[in-house]
């Protein structure tokens, strides 16, 4: 068992210290946030995920899982530190790494033994050598300390899994005793562990998002050529993910990625390229067709409804991707606005996200409780995200409440003909016209 603490308990930092008491770790979760930690020290988990919740009433059960406002005591208690705090997006696209540097010089006042510092949060490059500078400034002893860059790669809706049971581990360092230690720490899962520099270990992340957004962007504009040739991207997709080389995941053709990982890093990544000197000109590309996809949802409800004033729309769908509550830079919220602001009336529904919702819009649009509610006479019905839920929906029923029998899909949910012969006027993405 080793001694963790984490510092920053938002959507990684919860994730990454409950799974690492669930391997056996004593952790202690630290937040700033006095009212999110009386929660937490309750039971009261503060984001959707699956397993989540259960895992961290387990583990607090086992006495593994600790929750505290004092980093004084993470410091201390701890042989691992995690900075997992956030990194918000400055209006030129730079993260904003004052939090990092802050915690940084935390440590560095309360540290009086050798500690593991690692970075989890996404981290431009040569983040971690400014971690460390700021712990030499900051350290009063002439202590010994390692920095580690150790990326995360948890994906919203199956962050739990994707911890416990990840395809590699990287981890970037600089000594054997640090690289002992993180070996020690995941130990108990079974996967390949990648030893890199702390340089290489910070690209890798944002290489791996800027890969990611690239294929969900080329898929889509393949999805604008098929749509104008009367092609099938669906079947365009299933093709080159047969390939090896390719692979299936992420060319699914939509209405762009969301969430708040992929926007943001991608941003960042550029700028990060800007300012070492390189104009990463295909990033800026994948940029400008994931806005472009949003637009042209917008045309195609606007070509199908005329004057969307007044017009009762229902949507379907509202956090980024399904199996989680997380709205940020979702689709659903500019598509939303943007039909208000056309004088549209608007009716929505999500499984879990509309809590959020409502801190976002307000009493601007109509909250209900299932599919059938938002569909009741409803001149349309978009789909934003894909619930597994949507793909079950009793479509006879929904055909009966529709006041006019439209179904918009940004998420290729069903099988256009089938769609059509149950007397839906059915439209797409990339499926033909």
């Amino acid at each position: 068992m080793r001694s963790v603490s984490i510092i920053g308990t938002g959507y990684v930092g919860l994730v990454t210290g409950t799974c690492l008491a669930e391997i056996g770790h004593k952790v202690v979760c630290v937040d700033s946030n006095k009212e999110k930690i009386r929660k937490l020290q309750k039971g009261v988990i503060p984001i959707y995920e699956p397993q989540l919740e259960e895992l961290v009433h387990k583990n607090k059960k086992k006495e593994r899982l600790f929750f505290s406002t004092s980093i004084k005591r993470a410091v201390k208690e701890s042989e691992i530190i995690f900075i997992c705090v956030h990194t918000p997006e400055k209006d030129n696209g730079e993260p904003d790494l004052y939090y990092v540097e802050l915690v940084a010089q935390k440590i560095a006042e309360l540290m009086r033994e050798y500690k593991v510092i690692v970075s989890k949060s996404t981290m431009p490059v040569r983040t971690g050598k400014k971690i460390k500078e700021t712990i030499k400034n900051y350290c009063s002893n002439e202590l010994e300390f390692d920095v580690v860059s150790n990326p995360e790669f948890l994906r919203e809706g199956s962050a739990v899994r994707d911890f416990l049971f990840p395809q590699r581990i990287v981890i970037g360092l600089e000594s054997k005793r640090a690289e002992r230690i993180m070996r020690d720490l995941y130990r108990p899962i079974r996967a390949p562990v990648l030893i890199t520099s702390i340089e290489t270990a910070e690209i890798i992340k944002h290489s791996c998002n800027a890969f990611l957004a690239t294929k969900i962007s080329f898929i889509n504009a393949i999805a604008n050529l098929c749509e104008k040739v009367g092609a099938d991207v669906e079947e365009v997709a299933r093709a080159m993910g047969l390939d090896r080389r390719i692979g299936r995941e992420f060319l699914k053709a939509g209405i762009g990625y969301g969430g708040s990982c992929l926007p943001k890093d991608i941003e960042a990544f550029v700028h990060i390229a800007k300012k070492s000197g390189y104009d990463f000109e295909l990033l800026r590309v994948v940029q400008k067709i994931n806005k472009q996809q949003r637009d042209m949802f917008i045309s195609r409800i606007k070509e199908v409804l005329w004057n969307l004033r007044g017009k009762q729309i229902g949507v379907l769908g509202l956090s980024f991707k399904p199996n989680t509550d997380d709205m940020r830079n979702a689709p659903s919220v500019e598509i939303i606005n943007r039909l208000l602001e056309e004088g549209a009336v608007i009716k929505v529904y999500d499984p879990v996200a509309i809590s959020r919702a409502k801190d976002i819009f307000k009493d601007s649009v109509r909250y209900c409780r299932s599919a059938y509610e938002v569909a009741q006479d409803s001149e349309s019905l978009l789909i934003l995200t894909e619930w597994e839920e949507f793909r079950k929906l009793d479509l006879g029923r929904i055909r009966n409440l529709l006041k006019v029998k439209v179904i918009i899909d940004g998420r290729n949910l069903f099988d256009p003909q089938k769609m059509r012969k149950k007397g839906f006027r059915y439209i797409c993405i990339g499926r033909g016209r």
